[in-house]
């Protein structure tokens, strides 16, 4: 097959879609299909370079950090695509890609697939002051851009139900991201580089966070959780950076938790395994992901994982087995206390999220993601899909 992927984020970006993406990619390739990206640019200028065509853009980060807008079709670069003839379009964003990607599938008769990989519910700060009328254009946006897909696949169960509850038509499929697992298989020596490197005691037990350091992750949390531990040997280590970096900065040293608190800021991505490998038990305070892809890392690394309660989280995470879903910041106190205590749960724990970490395999992805491509592509060249619409 011939696969074109769509997105707004460019290939460069460090975040769960751009992995996505190029983790579908690599997965596809190696089941033999030819895949072509497009993107926007990060800047004006439009350019084709190793099968990803990059569409002219602005900057709109007022409306959300490192968002762009496209600054005009790049009709010559559309035509490109278009004689190529992709079987099937993969769209991944909602906004300047989706319109090319819907263009080009209607102008060639061919799927338009769409992942949901955000759920914009949690990000109605950005754009609108008043949380219900958020909320309400979230549902009615999510409805109309799903209308114009032949169906929708999303990360989780819970952003299933989501969908449903929004009234959305198109077929829903539930497909886990995969990892490429490989790079979160490192040697434990290298977490006590990375320890070294950042000045933490040997004896410290360490709690580590990946992640966009970003309002609605909720990193804040985790940094008021450490008052509660005032008196154990507990560091808590946040790797990756964002817009809301200096108010976490301030509110560590507003609690007296800084000597307590490390930011790493944005590492490498072949890098970030040996960061997980630093720590002892992974941690989350995010309500907002749609499946969380630091959660599959933290599970492929071996890391037990303590993490708000979220029905994201419904499938991987088994309390009392890899990890705990907690409700309070006691409870999650409580928590990180009983593996201080009993180093034994802690290692049976981490076996545990290894053998629940096998499960999202970038071949896994790319083969259910390519059984949906299949099924549209035989639909839409049903003679039954022309009477039923």
């Amino acid at each position: 097959m011939k696969i074109l992927l769509t997105s707004d984020w460019n290939m460069d970006a460090v975040n769960g879609v751009v992995t996505s993406i190029l983790n579908l990619r690599r997965g596809l390739e190696e089941l033999g299909h030819e895949v072509r990206i497009l993107t926007l640019s990060p800047n004006a200028h439009s350019w084709e370079r190793d099968g990803v065509t990059y569409i002219g853009s602005v900057n709109v980060g007022r409306v959300y950090p490192g968002a762009r807008l496209r600054t005009a079709l790049g009709s010559t670069y559309i035509r490109d695509l278009m004689r190529w003839h992709p079987d099937v379009v993969h769209s991944n964003c909602e906004f300047s890609t989706f319109f090319m990607a819907r263009h080009i599938s209607e102008r060639l008769n061919i799927p338009l697939v769409h992942t949901y990989h955000t759920v914009y519910a949690e990000y109605t700060h950005y754009f609108c002051p008043s949380e219900n009328i958020g909320q309400h254009l979230v549902e009615k946006f999510s409805r109309w851009i799903t209308g114009r897909t032949d169906c929708v696949i999303v990360p989780s169960e819970k952003v299933a139900r989501l969908l449903t509850g929004y009234n959305v038509e198109s077929p829903i499929y539930v497909i886990p991201t995969g990892i490429e697992q490989s790079r979160f298989i490192a040697a434990a020596a290298d977490g006590m580089a990375v320890r070294q490197a950042l000045g933490i005691p040997e004896n410290r037990f360490v709690l580590v966070s990946v992640g966009r350091l970003a309002k609605e992750k909720n990193f804040g949390e985790l940094i008021h959780m450490m008052t509660g531990m005032e008196h154990l040997p507990v560091t808590l280590l946040l790797v990756g950076d964002g817009p809301d970096r200096e108010n976490l900065e301030c509110r560590a040293r507003d609690l007296g938790v800084a000597d307590r608190v490390i930011f790493a800021g944005m590492v490498p991505p072949e890098d970030v395994g040996r960061y997980y490998k630093a720590g002892d038990l992974f941690v989350s305070a995010s309500t907002s992901e749609t499946q969380g892809l630091t959660y599959f890392e933290a599970l492929s690394s071996g890391l037990p994982m303590l993490c708000r309660k979220d029905d994201c989280l419904e499938e991987i995470l088994v309390n009392g087995e890899n990890g705990w879903q907690y409700r309070t910041e006691l409870d999650a106190v409580a928590r990180v206390r009983q593996l201080l205590e009993h180093p034994e749960l802690r290692a049976a724990m981490s076996d545990a999220a290894l053998a629940v970490g096998r499960r999202y395999s970038v071949p896994a992805f790319a083969e259910s993601v390519e059984h949906v491509y299949r099924e549209q592509i035989a639909w839409h060249r049903s003679p039954l899909r022309e009477v039923s619409a």
